[in-house]
């Protein structure tokens, strides 16, 4: 697989070319050393950034560097990111929080400063941009690249490429990321997983069925909790299993998920890198201090967070056709209610509508401890659509789109509107 002893590479630290049978860089004397036989060959990556909110965090403060950091809302909330220090101590990504401080009662707990974040990550994007523009960002701290062509123009192989960019990414900005390399999408994704924090591995056509032989079937790209328990039944938990099914057997069973079972158990993947590729939703989520039962409250959090998705899709340039709202209860039990509107809508006061009418249906002597509200199934509009039929509506739209100029202008705290309105 990564790394093998017996193939030439370079120094992951200098990029000094190595021999099959050198331990250390010959040159800077690093073991970072990466072979394998098909190094050279291959263009598809994967790129992620390591522990990312935790390490802006440590970058920006450096007495933070040797302690645990948990990034997340605090006793009430959840992890939303943890650095290695306090992953070692088991602390995970969505643990709710308290669970993370008994595991882990030293950490440092810092809440989120995502426009900080996105910030960097536009940073990394950018030097990714300047090795090839074939650069498909999965969230703000990970993306698919092709390399494909690249040789000639970089006077170096992917592969040198990558590693190259991986170094200034560390040295320019102070975040490092892991890589993945291989012929296709799927098999990089898994390859970046596998030697964090910043690793390097190459997951080749010659060993790509062997190596995800022994994989959990749940590590296939669209296999959810749902479909895990539907293959456990049927006595298949491992992707040895599935890759001695034939694709119509699967099929048969699954539909078109079938198919993609038995490709991508035998690491085929056909899906390119698509540089034009959306986001699938935009939405937005709150945990309360106080679990909250009652209607009137659950509703102005609703309508908070119908502002933010509304202002952020409006910004993306995107409207959606689906409206999704998200509760947790108190004992940790997630509810999504979602309904469908006509046309395609970025509007608050439209999600507020749908959203609170699916609220209405959930809440009675039940506590919650979260409220989200998102949209999906996004198409890309210019600005707030018109689509309202009726006087009353059409007046909230034209208030809204004001609202949206004066905040363009002095800023999202310049104005803001009461949810009263509703009762209009």
């Amino acid at each position: 697989m990564t790394e093998s002893a017996t193939n030439s590479g370079f120094c992951r630290d200098c990029f000094t070319s190595v021999a099959a049978h050198d331990a250390r860089c010959p040159a800077c004397k690093s073991p970072r050393l990466l072979r394998h036989t098909e190094l050279f060959d291959l263009s598809i990556a994967h790129i992620d950034c390591d522990a990312f909110y935790a390490a802006v965090e440590k970058r920006d403060n450096p007495e933070l560097r040797d302690k645990p950091v948990i990034v997340g809302g605090g006793t009430r909330g959840v992890v939303s990111t943890a650095c290695y220090i306090a992953r070692i101590h088991g602390v995970k990504s969505a643990m709710p929080m308290f669970k993370a401080l008994k595991l882990c009662p030293d950490a440092v707990v810092v809440k989120p400063r995502m426009a900080k974040y996105v910030e960097v990550g536009k940073q990394v994007r950018e030097l990714m941009l300047g090795l090839t523009p074939m650069v498909q960002p999965v969230s703000i701290d990970e993306a698919f690249l092709d390399l494909t062509g690249t040789t000639r123009l970089h006077g170096a192989p992917p592969a040198l490429s990558l590693a190259r960019l991986a170094r200034r990414i560390e040295d320019e900005i102070g975040v490092t990321v892991s890589v993945g390399l291989s012929h296709n999408k799927f098999l990089a994704k898994m390859a970046s997983d596998l030697q964090k924090p910043r690793g390097f591995s190459v997951v080749g056509a010659a060993e790509m069925k062997a190596f995800l032989a022994t994989k959990p079937v749940g590590n296939i790209w669209g296999v959810g909790a749902a479909m895990q328990a539907s293959l456990a039944k049927r006595g298949i938990t491992l992707i040895s299993q599935l890759q001695t099914m034939e694709k119509i057997d699967l099929m048969r069973d699954f539909g078109s998920m079938g198919a993609r079972l038995y490709h991508l158990s035998r690491g085929e993947d056909f899906r390119e890198v698509d540089t034009h590729e959306v986001e699938k939703s935009i939405s937005a989520e709150t945990t309360f201090n106080e679990d909250i039962a009652d209607y009137e409250a659950l509703e102005a959090k609703l309508w908070d967070l119908c502002q933010r998705v509304s202002r952020r899709a409006k910004k993306s340039g995107h409207a959606g056709k689906t409206i999704t709202l998200k509760l947790k209860t108190k004992d940790f039990v997630s509810r999504t209610r979602a309904r469908s509107v006509a046309d395609a809508t970025n509007l608050a006061h439209v999600l507020f509508d749908a959203g609170k009418q699916l609220l209405r249906k959930e809440t009675g002597h039940e506590k919650f401890r979260l409220i989200g509200i998102g949209i999906s199934r996004l198409e890309e509009v210019d600005g707030a659509p018109d689509n309202e039929l009726d006087s009353h509506r059409q007046q909230l739209t034209k208030a809204e789109k004001a609202i949206d100029k004066i905040r363009e202008k002095f800023g999202n705290a310049a104005v803001d509107r009461g949810i009263h309105y509703k009762d209009k």
